[in-house]
């Protein structure tokens, strides 16, 4: 596990969840760019009650930075390539606004 900062846009929009003991969380995409102009998918899930009201309120491509414990992974796509993708369970949040059709993506 490492404890990270990562910054990009909301990637669709956040879906709430209930998990096995009724317990609630709230999911998401995080679209960040690296240094060479590529793109990383981070997928998030939170269980603080702020965070998961925050996010849940944020429109697809809403600028957001989040921090906490970060899981990097490797996914084989369809042509069998090796891709990263990054897993992130988030203990904090900061959320710029709602993004407007001209700043997204």
């Amino acid at each position: 596990m490492i404890d990270a900062l990562i910054a990009g846009r909301l990637y669709g929009i956040a879906e709430q969840r209930t998990g096995h003991a009724g317990s609630n969380y709230v999911t998401c995409k995080v679209k960040a760019m690296t240094d060479d102009g590529d793109s990383i998918m981070c997928n998030v899930i939170a269980f603080n009650e702020t965070i998961r009201q925050t996010l849940l309120r944020l429109e697809d491509g809403a600028s957001v930075s989040l921090s906490g414990a970060l899981t990097p992974k490797v996914w084989t796509d369809k042509q069998g390539n090796a891709r990263p993708a990054l897993d992130l369970v988030a203990h904090s949040l900061l959320a710029t606004g709602q993004a407007t059709p001209n700043e997204q993506d």
